[in-house]
């Protein structure tokens, strides 16, 4: 038969026989799928299914695809410990800028008792190149975002907070931070921090996102303390005084809250940085109290039917549970 008749429709055989059609058959292309592919789209059909590799003895095999990467680390919850184990831990999104600090009122500890109440607060460093700026990471985008929305344009240190997005995914940990004019450091790690409040789902639960505000809510202070004795020690730290204090009825001697109430936004934001995480001596005990502050969703602490709203007395023992 002559080869040039078109007798063939595959073309002439070859003098090997079968062999390279068994060995290298032609790839199988799926004919249901629509609209025709693009020479790169068949590739990438041909990678999917069909995985190529040299074996033992020079073999060739089909082997699965390589498995997806894992899932960043440092999500919305989990231990700070594993939010930043070996301080390199971040992703996009997670660094904010802050402008607008006073250098002589600003430190890393005071800017944490702010930004705590909205995620888990990794790092915080202070530029030495540009006097009243400072960069803070935290646990994951999500956080960054609750504070941009929340503390952008908020009255802080007789000025006015301004925050922006860092290119940055992580800060680098500081060998040599430079001294601040409070005499603190410029950089500090809060990763195995205990005053963080987003360390495990319960945890966060307990969290209400919300905004500044001219009332704040204070809890896990002494069982016993007083009215004068918290304004004494909030104008021992040069803040202004809570015009109206107001304690929550005590369920047990194990700790107590309540209100503490401002005539001014400025002053409860201030009071908030100061006082957050003050330490209060405890007569029974070597370890004292932390007392600890967040804004309040009230409005005024005195309403028609009492002196405070129930749901504020819930949420605070929600949060000292």
């Amino acid at each position: 038969m002559d080869y040039e008749d078109g007798s063939f429709a595959n073309g002439p055989p070859s003098a090997y026989g079968d062999y390279v059609n068994e060995r290298y058959p032609h790839p199988i292309i799926d004919k249901f799928i629509s609209p025709p592919l693009s020479p790169r789209m068949f590739l990438d059909v041909l990678a999917s299914r069909r995985f190529m590799m040299k074996g033992m003895g020079g073999r060739e095999g089909l082997v699965a695809p390589p498995p997806p990467p894992p899932p960043p680390r440092g999500g919305a919850y989990g231990p700070t410990g594993a939010l930043a184990a070996n301080g390199i831990q971040g992703g996009a999104g997670c660094v904010l800028m802050a402008y607008g600090l006073d250098p002589n009122k600003a430190n890393p500890d005071r800017l944490f008792n702010l930004f705590c109440l909205y995620g888990n607060v990794i790092r915080i460093k202070f530029l030495k190149s540009k006097e009243g700026c400072a960069m803070v990471q935290m646990g994951d985008s999500i956080s960054v975002e609750r504070c941009i929305n929340h503390l952008k344009n908020v009255p802080l240190f007789g000025g006015v907070l301004q925050l922006g997005y860092s290119k940055q995914t992580y800060l680098s940990e500081v060998a040599q931070p430079y001294t601040l004019p409070d005499n603190s450091l410029s950089f500090k790690d809060y990763t195995s921090s205990k005053n963080n409040r987003y360390i495990n789902p319960s945890m966060a639960s307990k969290n209400r996102i919300q905004g500044p505000a001219k009332i704040l809510h204070f809890f896990n202070s002494p069982p016993d303390l007083t009215e004068e004795q918290l304004s004494s020690l909030i104008e021992e730290k040069d803040v202004t005084k809570p015009t109206q204090i107001k304690f929550f009825p005590k369920k047990g001697d194990k700790s107590s809250s309540g209100l503490l109430e401002f005539d001014d936004l400025a002053d409860a934001v201030n009071c908030l940085v100061y006082c957050n995480h003050l330490p209060i001596k405890n007569p029974e005990s070597k370890f004292p109290y932390v007392m600890k502050l967040c804004f309040s969703s009230s409005r005024s602490i005195f309403y028609p039917n009492g002196p405070y709203k129930e749901e504020n007395q819930q949420q605070s023992q929600q949060i000292q549970q």
